[in-house]
Order: C-alpha cells, then sequence, then structure tokens
C-alpha cells in the first residue's frame, strides 16, 4: 500500500474542477485509491463521494492506493495535486 499526505493550499479546496481531475486521474489505474479527510474515507474514483467530504483550504488529507499498479498511481495523484496547486 502506498500513502501520501497534503495539506490543500487552493482558496477554494477540492472544489469540482479539482475534484473531477482527481477521480479522472485516479480512474485510469486497477488499484483501490482513496481520500481521507477527517476520519472519513471515500473512493478516489467516485466524484461524489470525494465532494461529499467538503475538503477546504487548510485540510489536511490522505491519498492511499493498493493493488498491483499503486506505485504509479500514486505518483499520478500527486503530479495532478502539484499541477493544479491543490496542495503542497
Amino acid at each position: 500500500m502506498e500513502k501520501r499526505d497534503y495539506h490543500i493550499t487552493a482558496e477554494t479546496g477540492i472544489h469540482a474542477r479539482p475534484a473531477t481531475l482527481l477521480v479522472q486521474t485516479a480512474s485510469k489505474f486497477s488499484s483501490d485509491i482513496n481520500l481521507e479527510y477527517q476520519g472519513k474515507s471515500v473512493n478516489l474514483k467516485s466524484i461524489m463521494g470525494v465532494m461529499s467530504l467538503g475538503a477546504g483550504q487548510g485540510s489536511d488529507v490522505t491519498i492511499s492506493a493498493d493493488g498491483s499498479d499503486e506505485k504509479e498511481a500514486i505518483e499520478a495523484i500527486e503530479e495532478t495535486i502539484k499541477n493544479e496547486g491543490m496542495a503542497e
């Protein structure tokens, strides 16, 4: 299992556009990928799940991947997060 922690710095947090980009990136992989925030964990391949967390600016989130392509999945998601300036 691969796991990474992020501090959301984007002014709007993980709102519609960044959430869509994360879901699209996660959906390219076969691994189970989850987003955790305040004790809740949702499937990162589900736009409704990601939006339901309401992770705003200043939030600390954890993204984990478990499966055959977990390392590639985490790296691709991290690249999306950095390219969009969502977190550090």
